[in-house]
């Protein structure tokens, strides 16, 4: 039996200022809302396919759990995004031909409202090493890699993950996806 493949990924995430997230993932998607109510924003990306969500609730903003990103296919598509997100002055900083994450990259990164951070990315080959220059930051507590700090870093063994604990459940045509592109969920 095989398993189906998910068909969109779904991100939500707090926001302390509905109005500002919108204008920044506009410019940042290229693509208007599909839908905004009182507190609430919705993008619907077919490319990735990807459903993202904003609720504005200050209280709640947590903008350290790491960072979001999308790879692109080409470098032609990463320095087209690279042009249009200079042009709305998002990109916070460019790294081009790194070691990031045990692979050679071309990237930048661009930061909404709240300070989460999103890494546009280019791979062109796995990697041994990681750029020196991201140990120096780790040390300043200011790392934008995404590797571990260097005092919780993984030995060289090879890691690998428990079964999951429990089974995935596919939805029957009679009773309807919970959730739907466009459709009222979050």
């Amino acid at each position: 039996m095989e398993t189906p493949v998910f068909p969109r990924m779904h991100v939500s995430l707090y926001v302390s200022d509905l109005t500002a997230t919108v204008n920044f993932y506009t410019a940042f998607f290229g693509q208007p809302a599909a839908k905004i109510r009182r507190g609430y924003a919705k993008y619907v990306l077919d490319e990735p396919s990807l459903i993202i969500s904003f609720v504005e609730n200050s209280a709640r903003v947590a903008s350290n759990f790491g960072h979001l990103g999308f790879q692109v296919e080409t470098l032609e598509q990463l320095n087209q995004r690279l042009a249009v997100a200079r042009k709305a002055g998002l990109v916070q900083r460019e790294e081009m031909g790194t070691a990031c994450c045990y692979a050679k990259q071309d990237k930048f990164w661009v930061n909404d409202p709240d300070g989460v951070e999103w890494e546009v990315y280019y791979f062109h080959e796995d990697a041994e090493f990681n750029d020196p220059r991201y140990e120096a930051e780790y040390q300043q507590a200011s790392s934008q890699c995404c590797i571990a700090p260097a005092a919780q870093e993984a030995s060289a063994e090879v890691l690998t993950t428990a079964p999951m604990a429990f089974t995935l459940a596919t939805t029957s045509a009679e009773s309807g996806p919970a959730c739907s592109p466009g459709g009222g969920c979050c």
